[in-house]
Formats: C-alpha cells, structure tokens, sequence
C-alpha cells in the first residue's frame, strides 16, 4: 500500500500543526506528506498523481475539513485511488459520519486497519459533493462562515445567532416525477448524516444506498431554535413536525429570491435554477471496519 497524505496548512484552527511526527510514530505503511499552499492545490495535486501512471498511489489522506475532502473527490471521483481523511477542520461532517475519531493521534492510528469501500458522491448543477450541500439559509450561513477570519464550531454558532432575522423562501421542487411548492428556511442535500461537531441535518442517511436525503427546513417560530439545534445533536431532528425528508436519485428546484448555494460548506453564487443528482461513477474511500 502506497499512501500520500495531503496537508492543508489553513484548516480548521489548526489540529494539524505538527501532525507529521504523529504520523511518523503511528502510521504503519510507506508514505509521502504533500502541503497544499492554496485553495485549489489539493485537486492539482491529485491529477498529476493520477497523470503519473508508475506513481503506484493506492490511497489519498486528506488532512483537512470537508472543504478539503470536496476538493479531492472532484480529482477521485471515478478513480481507482481511494479518499480517506483525518479531520482537521471546522466541521469535519464527511470525517465523523464515516467514523473518523476526533484525536488526531487516535485517527491516524486507526487508518492502519482501514478498508476500502465505493460509496455514492453527488452534484448540485455539476458542482461535485460527498456530504451535504443547500440552498436558504444554510448557505447564507456558510458564505459568513467563509469570509469569517474566526475558525471553529463556536464561531459558526455565533453567526447563526446572528443572523436569526432571515426569512424562509418560496421554492418549486420537482422529484419522482412530484411537482410541489414548498415554503422553507433551508433545503439540504445530505448524502451523510451531518454537517460536522454531530450536528446531524438527516441521522438516517447512508454513503452507499444510491439515494439523496433532500432535507426540507419548514418555516417555524423563532423560539423553537433552541430545540432545534439541541434535536441535531442528539440525532432526533428528522422526528421534528417541521422537518420533511424527501429520498431520491434527483431532485430541480426553482427559486427566485435567493442565489446562494453552498457545496461541502463551500458557498457559491448561481443564477440557473438547481439540479442536484446522483453521479454515474462512484468514490473509493479508506474507511474504518464496521461490521455488517
């Protein structure tokens, strides 16, 4: 097994300062360690890996958050190199959904009985993601958090109290051949369970069962905020009265008020309405063992 882990020096708040020495004491396999220098490398550095036919490369490390793991599925995707990630980001919602540990020395030690296994990616208007993607709220939350030079869970928190004053939007969705309008704060896109820090959006979603869980966010009294947060991380958020989930391969979208999407927690500005679908070709991912 040949491994090289891809470092991004900028996630997170820094879990990943000194990791190389950890790595050194407890990784068992030959490796190499890559830094990235900016947004974009981690992909560029993926493709001439896979440009380079004798590399002999079996498994990508990505240490980092999802912004990190998004940017290496989109060079993965299809591939024949397997994705496995220590979690050194913000949110780490892709790391903690396929049961990464929160210690850094703890999770790179668990990467020597990992396996691999094929699980499903998706895309939002050709926009490639692995975790969970949205429209309404959620993004405008995460266009803050990205121009925000405080990292962290309480930093994210401390934007959406906020930004409580947001209004819900008008949407027309359209999935299984069901035309609807729907009224809601936010729709998530979740191919996992969370967002990251076990802020669980849909508890119930799996990797590999070929279907999107679009989450519908219904407009609902301010006061229930509490409770809302407290049901996402206690994993009971989908028995709320103010919580759809709709399970699909596809799903199109119109709306007209509001142009912002985020993609992993990347937010993006679109002017097209949304589809968001099910890739062809799947991703090999270096997971922990769990028994069936």
């Amino acid at each position: 097994m040949k491994v090289k882990f891809i470092i991004n020096p900028n996630a997170g708040t820094g879990k990943q300062i000194g990791i190389e020495e950890i790595i050194s004491k407890h990784f068992n396999f030959k490796y190499e360690i890559i830094h990235t220098k900016a947004k974009g490398d981690a992909f560029k550095i993926i493709n001439n890996i896979i440009n380079d036919n004798d590399d002999g490369t079996n498994i990508i490390i990505a240490i980092g958050g999802d912004g990190t793991v998004n940017e290496c599925l989109r060079a993965l995707i299809g591939k024949d190199i397997a994705l496995g990630v220590i979690p050194c980001g913000s949110g780490n919602g892709f790391a903690y959904h396929i049961g990464m540990n929160k210690n850094i020395k703890n999770s790179i030690i668990q990467l020597n009985n990992c396996v691999i296994k094929n699980i499903d990616c998706f895309h939002l208007n050709n926009i490639p993601f692995v975790n969970v993607a949205g429209i309404g709220f959620d993004a405008h939350i995460a266009n803050l958090f990205n121009n925000n030079k405080k990292r962290g869970f309480l930093s994210y928190i401390r934007i959406i109290l906020k930004e409580l004053s947001y209004n819900a939007n008008n949407y027309k969705i359209k999935y299984n051949k069901n035309k609807e309008k729907v009224k809601a704060y936010f729709i998530a896109f979740a191919n996992t369970s969370q967002y990251g820090n076990n802020a669980r959006i849909s508890p119930e979603a799996k990797i590999d069962d070929k279907l999107l869980d679009v989450v519908i966010v219904k407009e609902f009294p301010k006061w229930e905020i509490p409770l809302f947060i407290f049901r996402m991380l206690t994993g009971t958020l989908h028995f709320s009265n103010y919580i759809r989930i709709i399970r699909t391969q596809k799903i199109q979208i119109n709306n007209n008020e509001n142009n912002s999407i985020h993609v992993d927690g990347e937010p993006y500005i679109i002017t097209e309405p949304i589809t968001v679908k099910l890739y062809n070709k799947r991703l090999k991912i270096f997971t922990p063992y769990v028994k069936e």
